[in-house]
């Protein structure tokens, strides 16, 4: 019961931390990358739309040597006993670079597609880009927000490449779902790797449903 339970709330603990990540973070970047002036603009989007071209296997050997113990940043994080690889903080991260780009870029042109008569009419009256911003279009777009939140967190469940990298797959301490039936499949235990299959395609049609909905719902999607 263990080989189920724990993979299945370890990818639970780490879709929530990362669906928080996405809202946290992904809500201004995409917001940045909106704004066709944004000095440097090209490098923001291309480091944020690497992981949808760039194989996951190798995103993930990257950060393991940007964030390695010998690499300048591991050193300065292992000094506040912050330890990356093979840890949970690993997952998180592994999971929260697969899904960005799929919570940016949608969310992103849901912002840049807003009318402008209305933001001009905000400014107009005396308020603020940012207050604008997160007073008037993005709750016009919630319904895309939610969309984008929804691809992001599906895509960040089913991550094995950079997890496997970060994460380092150690036994009841980082195998996620996705790895954990990647191991019942090395050790040739299939009926392990059925369960776990059923229980993400489950998982996986949920939040198909919650997409197909919320998509219909959208108007700037």
């Amino acid at each position: 019961m263990e080989q189920i339970a724990n993979p299945l709330w370890l990818s639970f603990k780490t879709i929530v931390v990362t669906a928080f990540l996405f809202l946290l973070l992904g809500i201004p970047l995409a917001y940045l990358l909106s704004k066709k002036d944004l000095p440097f603009r090209w490098l923001l989007d291309t480091l944020v739309t690497l992981p949808l071209v760039f194989p996951p296997i190798a995103v993930g050997f990257f950060l393991l040597l940007l964030l390695g113990k010998q690499s300048f940043i591991g050193q300065q994080l292992l000094k506040l006993n912050i330890e990356i690889i093979f840890s949970f903080s690993g997952i998180i991260i592994a999971a929260f670079v697969a899904g960005l780009p799929l919570m940016i870029k949608p969310l992103q042109a849901s912002i840049e597609q807003f009318p402008n008569e209305i933001k001009e009419a905000s400014y107009v009256s005396g308020k603020s880009k940012v207050y604008t911003f997160l007073t008037i279009v993005l709750p016009t777009i919630k319904n895309s927000l939610i969309v984008a939140l929804l691809i992001a967190t599906a895509r960040a469940l089913g991550e094995v490449g950079i997890t496997l990298m970060l994460g380092g797959n150690i036994i009841g301490k980082t195998d996620t779902i996705s790895l954990a039936i990647y191991n019942a499949v090395f050790d040739g235990d299939y009926d392990l790797a059925l369960i776990l299959s059923g229980i993400l395609v489950f998982i996986s049609i949920l939040f198909f449903i919650a997409l197909n909905f919320y998509n219909k719902k959208g108007k700037y999607v």
